[in-house]
């Protein structure tokens, strides 16, 4: 009798052990854009403006290439699960190759994106801080593609000492190095928007270099068996979809923050501490999601549907439960929380009412992430595109405008409709996941068994 709960609870412990970690690596990696925000609103508004506007161009067009490299998210917990280790090693060799000539694609296309500012009537003193931004940080593309590769394959493995470790170590030399080179120290010059990306990017070659001893300590020293073009296809046939997904919504994140900037400084100071820790709360989303992808891919590989349900299921709960403390945080300390990240009493009169809507999306937003990673682990990327188009721009972006300029509420206009867009594309995503997770004949596609 007591059998099915002992399993739930089975289950919900073996989730929440991988979860912890791999959320603590988001957590860690967000988190190091957040105290970037907290220094540059400490050094000046035009800073944090500037920094915000160039994250979110630079992330708009870097999440294609992630989205991408985020195809083995599908392939190898499927090829772990259905004990087929090479293939999984195979397939991290194509991750590679592909991280690194998309990341390439990825970095042209970045330096090229703050001509997009000047034509929607951002001020010029942003524009000019965002492009020096937006050139450092185009450094970090290809290692930060690499370390996504890397992270999936040790995640597939369960490992997650080194992503937590790594983490670690990075923040801290970030928080050092935010000091030292926004605001100067000895011989170094104060930088500005400069010495934050510059210490972004050094992070994120450091981190990548950590990932790679920790899968060649797994490997060991047997050479990598040769990608094939078969390897190549599958992970762009998963990876494509998803990165259409990212660029719906990262895009539509990004052209509120573009919106944000043409109302002024101030509205664009508010979006961007806002959104920093709106990001900060989603990371553990994302974290949760991560592992409920491998969990349920791990099934899915294994042949067992109903597994793959339930597991799926779990996460869910498991980010509900946990959204809802960020919730309730926003809400009821909204005032402090914005005390953070600057000292300019407008400045946080305008966050304020984004931190609250962004308390009612908390769940929504939690909700579509996880939902995505398990159709991800189901091998059913296509839906995570059209569920965030049919949000996000069928329906968010709309009331987005029709709020912010119509109605003239501002900035707030346009986070209603952010939360609008999340809540469709939540339900959307939940209900697809159901769907291809019925008990039945048909299952979802399991990735082939190729030689070696």
């Amino acid at each position: 009798m007591n059998r099915p709960d002992v399993t739930r609870s089975g289950e919900l412990s073996a989730h929440i052990r991988l979860a912890l970690p791999l959320a603590a690596q988001q957590v860690g990696f967000h988190l190091m854009g957040t105290v970037d925000a907290a220094m540059l609103g400490r050094y000046n508004d035009t800073a944090i403006a500037a920094a915000g506007v160039g994250n979110n161009l630079l992330f708009s067009i870097t999440s294609v290439g992630f989205g991408i490299v985020m195809g083995l998210d599908s392939v190898l917990p499927q090829a772990i699960g259905a004990q087929r280790p090479e293939a999984a090693r195979r397939s991290l060799g194509a991750g590679l190759q592909l991280a690194a000539a998309i990341g390439l694609l990825c970095t042209l296309a970045v330096l090229a994106a703050p001509q997009i500012l000047a034509l929607a009537g951002v001020p010029p003193d942003v524009v000019h801080d965002a492009r020096i931004y937006v050139d450092v940080r185009a450094i970090g593309i290809v290692p930060f593609l690499v370390s996504v590769a890397l992270r999936s394959y040790l995640a597939a493995h369960h490992i997650t000492r080194p992503l937590v470790a790594a983490m670690i170590v990075g923040n801290l030399a970030n928080a050092l190095l935010d000091l030292a080179l926004i605001f100067g120290a000895g011989p170094i010059p104060a930088l500005g928007v400069a010495g934050a990306a510059l210490a972004t990017v050094i992070v994120q070659v450091a981190l990548a270099a950590i990932y790679y001893a920790a899968v060649r300590a797994i490997e060991g020293p047997r050479p990598r068996p040769a990608s094939t073009r078969a390897d190549l296809a599958e992970i762009l046939r998963y990876g494509l979809p998803v990165g259409g997904h990212l660029f719906a919504e990262i895009g539509i994140f990004g052209l509120a923050t573009v919106l944000a900037a043409h109302m002024g400084k101030l509205p664009a100071a508010a979006h961007s501490i806002a959104l920093n820790l709106a990001s900060l709360t989603f990371s553990i989303a994302v974290g949760i999601g991560a592992a409920t992808s491998v969990r349920v891919g791990h099934a899915i590989g294994a042949g067992d549907l109903g597994l793959a349900r339930r597991r799926g299921i779990v996460g869910l709960v498991l980010g509900l439960a946990v959204m809802s403390v960020f919730a309730a945080c926003f809400l009821l300390a909204a005032r402090p929380i914005a005390a953070l990240f600057t000292d300019g009493s407008a400045v946080i009169a305008a966050t304020i009412p984004l931190l609250q809507i962004a308390a009612l999306f908390q769940l929504s937003d939690g909700t579509q992430a996880i939902a995505a990673a398990a159709l991800r682990g189901i091998g059913d990327t296509r839906a995570t595109f059209v569920g965030n188009v049919i949000g996000h721009y069928g329906v968010g972006l709309a009331i987005s405008l029709t709020l912010a300029f119509g109605a003239d509420l501002g900035a707030p206009g346009l986070w209603w409709g952010l939360s609008a867009g999340l809540t469709v594309t939540a339900v959307y995503l939940v209900l697809r996941f159901r769907a291809r997770t019925r008990p039945g004949p048909v299952a979802p596609h399991v990735p082939r068994a190729s030689p070696g």
